[in-house]
């Protein structure tokens, strides 16, 4: 490569949302490194994504290649009835705790606002519906831990959460269909403490994730 090709790439992908402030490193400094993992393009322009020290400067294919080295292998599957904002959310924190895939069961079109372009390296499935998707489940031999605050559910610190297992979340509000509850081998909840019913379904998600990994990764 000359020095010309150094210097006048084309623009990369950048994770930034439009608008929101520049973060991340600049142009590499000094000799590029001989490493195929690396994006020349980055390496000359800066990396401004959102991605750990450790993967700067990477190509997103290489990124994803080393997270399904060591991906958990528990699954996080969504319903999708209505548009809920929270999915977008829920993909990301699957992302942060190393889910090993996050399923979409329902509408295939789903709002990814809240995923912060983290389902560029996470692995996202499509289901048409539950029966489709308890279809898959018990192919691969994956018990659904469903999660909400029913009749019969047992709060997480105290249930049964297999290591491999699918993690099923439902929408803010009305919560899991009871088609999905019905499918389930097992209903966990969260303890709470206060007033209010419920908490975020995303919030929600990333504590039963956190649980997950607290006893497993």
């Amino acid at each position: 490569m000359t020095d010309a090709d150094q210097t006048t790439p084309a623009t990369p992908p950048f994770d930034e949302p439009a608008g929101e402030p520049a973060h991340g490193v600049g142009p590499w400094p000094g000799e590029w490194p001989d490493d195929a993992r690396y994006d020349r393009e980055l390496l000359a322009e800066g990396d401004r994504r959102n991605v750990v020290d450790e993967y700067r400067y990477w190509t997103m294919d290489a990124i994803i290649a080393d997270l399904d080295a060591k991906r958990h292998p528990f699954h996080v599957a969504i319903e999708n009835w209505q548009h809920d904002l929270n999915i977008g959310s829920i993909v990301r924190s699957a992302n942060a705790f190393l889910a090993a895939e996050v399923h979409i069961v329902g509408k295939r079109r789903w709002n990814r606002r809240g995923a912060m372009v983290t389902d560029r390296y996470q692995h996202v499935r499509h289901h048409e519906d539950v029966e489709a998707f308890t279809a898959w489940a018990r192919a691969a031999g994956l018990p659904v831990i469903a999660v909400d605050n029913v009749e019969g559910s047992v709060p997480v610190d105290r249930a049964d959460l297999p290591e491999r297992c699918v993690l099923l979340f439902g929408h803010e509000g009305p919560g899991l269909s009871p088609e999905a509850i019905a499918a389930a081998t097992g209903v966990v909840e969260i303890t709470q403490y206060g007033s209010t019913r419920s908490i975020n379904a995303a919030s929600a998600a990333a504590v039963i994730m956190y649980e997950w990994c607290r006893r497993w990764a």
